[in-house]
């Protein structure tokens, strides 16, 4: 068996949260090594074939991305396989459009349309700081990215506001008691709440517990829980449904008074 890494991707193993049908074909978009996980990114072949239908096949999602018609952050993507990820920004300047890569209340990743000032900057969390050997501080954020000299108060965990132009960081955003969180991981994943309380489990995983705006409580790790504002102000606006999940039931009595279902 030869080693190295996978070059392919069946389409029955490729991430749920990308919305790929399983009869569509046996193989999926492999998304290549980049600062995103691969089972936490979405490739952009499938943001420009599936979601905007601006390709019909791979080989026109490699074309447009070859015509340099593609940015993520702020910087002109060539490889369709590219992996985005949550909270990127991704711009088609011949077509105008300018997306912010975020979750829907079921785990989805759903392409969020912002304005031309929103789409200046980005929320990265960090994940951890530390000294390097030429005694400079750093913080490491959830992207891949290595910001020098961060502000004294950046701890793990807290949120940075990045300017995507300058790559500068502009604002903090405490993981404090109280904060507006998203989460992004998990069976609650796409869910926005408060955070009320941490339990800190050593040599385990410590647990979050937080509550929407409609009362609603629940608890994943902490790892899973990204800040996006404080007390009801987020930094970003969030996409339909504003992360508050309805049950079952819910949905059936909003379809029924829409009339798409009937009774």
């Amino acid at each position: 068996m030869p080693n190295g890494n996978k070059k392919h991707l069946k389409r029955l193993n490729a991430p749920k949260h990308w919305g790929l049908g399983k009869m569509g074909g046996v193989w999926a978009p492999k998304a290549s090594a980049g600062p995103h996980k691969k089972r936490e990114c979405i490739p952009l072949a499938i943001i420009l074939r599936d979601r905007l239908k601006y390709a019909l096949t791979n080989k026109e999602c490699m074309q447009i991305c070859m015509e340099r018609c593609v940015k993520v952050d702020g910087k002109v993507r060539t490889d369709h396989n590219f992996p985005a990820g949550f909270m990127d920004v991704i711009e088609l300047e011949k077509s105008g459009d300018l997306f912010r890569l975020l979750f829907d209340v079921k785990g989805r990743f759903v392409l969020h349309r912002v304005s031309k000032e929103e789409g200046s900057y980005k929320l990265c969390k960090v994940v951890k700081t530390l000294t390097t050997n030429n005694k400079i501080p750093v913080a490491v954020t959830h992207d891949g990215r290595t910001i020098r000299y961060p502000d004294p108060d950046v701890k793990a965990n807290d949120t940075i506001k990045v300017d995507i132009a300058t790559g500068k960081m502009s604002d903090i955003i405490k993981f404090d008691l109280g904060a507006m969180v998203f989460i992004t991981k998990g069976h609650n994943a796409g869910r926005v709440g408060q955070l009320m309380h941490i339990e800190k489990h050593e040599g385990s995983f410590s647990i979050a517990t937080i509550k929407d705006s409609k009362g609603h409580t629940f608890s994943t790790r902490l790892v899973n829980v990204f800040a996006i504002g404080s007390g009801n102000q987020p930094q970003v606006t969030l996409p339909k449904g504003r992360g508050v999940r309805k049950s079952v039931i819910e949905e059936r009595q909003e379809a029924v008074a829409r009339g798409d279902i009937e009774m």
